[in-house]
């Protein structure tokens, strides 16, 4: 604990004594009060209202007895003047010298009671003003008075959390001893592994796009499997079924060599579908594959219909939907169906056709 720390703590100790030991008149004024209306004296004990406890009772309660009490000594006053007028008339009635009361005695005792008056009245504004005055400052010295008292706890709460502070930070380096990151250094680390999350979070993302990728490929594969696994099953039905009619033992080779060209001729050229539905005519479905199209999207279709002379392996026609320009190839079938050139034209439909996608 430095000594500046140290000078701070015996300050404010010292501001706590000071006004704990300070004679406020509102405290003092309290205790008074609390003094009056609590002591055994009925000479000095005020005329309020308690409670069993000592307390005071409600200011409402309080008013309500004085008017009561206000009452009773009107009552009794009017009593007491009436009996004292009472003992006056018969001491005059049965003296021996009657007294004499002239005019001026009249008009002396006259002008007594109306300057008794005139001072009752006075007195009476003056307490009334004093009472108004209670109720008007009653509460503002209710208020500085909580506010003090609220300062004081403050005072000794914020003093206690001083001392805890300072208890807890040499806990603190009693636990982390030298050398201690300092604010900048630990700032300048938070920034660095925000940094990384940031950048960890970036690769996650990208992670997880792949993945999905890899996923929708999987299922492409999976369905494309089940197809194969399907044809599969139909081709060996096929098998089984002429093999008994099958005399010459090359056939069945030449047949799997056929087939394995046709999966490698599909798997090269991304050939998706071929039926022939006449003698003299092929259909054919090839797939385009954009360099930069996501692996989720549909690829595009072109379509190949070949047709031959009956009879025979002469080209005589061609005819090519789906092309990404959808451009005029008349051109090209023309020249191919002339030379009779089958494969030359689908794989020049589809360089142009994959070209266009670039």
């Amino acid at each position: 604990m430095s000594s500046s720390e140290l000078r701070n703590l015996e300050k404010a100790q010292q501001i706590q004594q000071i006004f704990n030991n300070a004679k406020l008149n509102i405290v003092n004024s309290q205790k008074e009060f609390d003094a009056r209306t609590t002591t055994t004296d009925d000479n000095l004990r005020l005329p309020l209202s308690l409670e069993d406890g000592g307390g005071l009772v409600d200011p409402a309660m309080i008013s309500v007895e004085v008017a009561a009490q206000l009452a009773f000594f009107r009552k009794l006053k009017f009593q007491y003047l009436e009996q004292k007028a009472k003992d006056q008339y018969i001491k005059i009635i049965v003296s021996d010298e009657a007294p004499s009361i002239t005019a001026a005695d009249n008009e002396r005792q006259r002008q007594e009671n109306e300057m008794k008056k005139q001072e009752l009245k006075e007195a009476k504004q003056a307490l009334a003003e004093m009472h108004s005055n209670i109720r008007t400052l009653s509460p503002l010295v209710e208020q500085d008075y909580l506010k003090a008292k609220a300062l004081s706890e403050e005072a000794v709460d914020l003093a206690r959390k001083i001392l805890d502070t300072r208890l807890a930070l040499t806990r603190l380096r009693q636990a982390h001893p030298h050398p201690r990151l300092t604010v900048p250094s630990a700032e300048a680390q938070l920034d660095k592994q925000v940094e990384e999350m940031q950048s960890l979070e970036e690769q996650l993302q990208v992670l997880n796009e792949k993945i999905d990728g890899v996923k929708e490929k999987v299922k492409i594969g999976s369905r494309d499997v089940e197809r194969l696994r399907v044809q599969r099953a139909d081709l060996e039905k096929q098998v089984k079924a002429n093999q008994s009619d099958v005399e010459d033992s090359r056939v069945m080779g030449l047949y799997d060599w056929l087939i394995a060209s046709l999966a490698f001729h599909q798997s090269l050229f991304s050939l998706e579908s071929y039926q022939s539905p006449a003698e003299n005519e092929l259909h054919l479905v090839y797939s385009l594959d954009p360099p930069s199209s996501p692996a989720n999207l549909p690829r595009p279709k072109l379509s190949i219909i070949l047709l031959f002379v009956p009879n025979s392996r002469q080209l005589a026609d061609a005819q090519v939907t789906g092309m990404p320009s959808n451009a005029d190839m008349s051109d090209v079938i023309g020249a191919h169906v002339q030379a009779n050139d089958a494969s030359g034209l689908i794989a020049a439909v589809l360089a142009r056709a994959r070209a266009e996608l670039q």
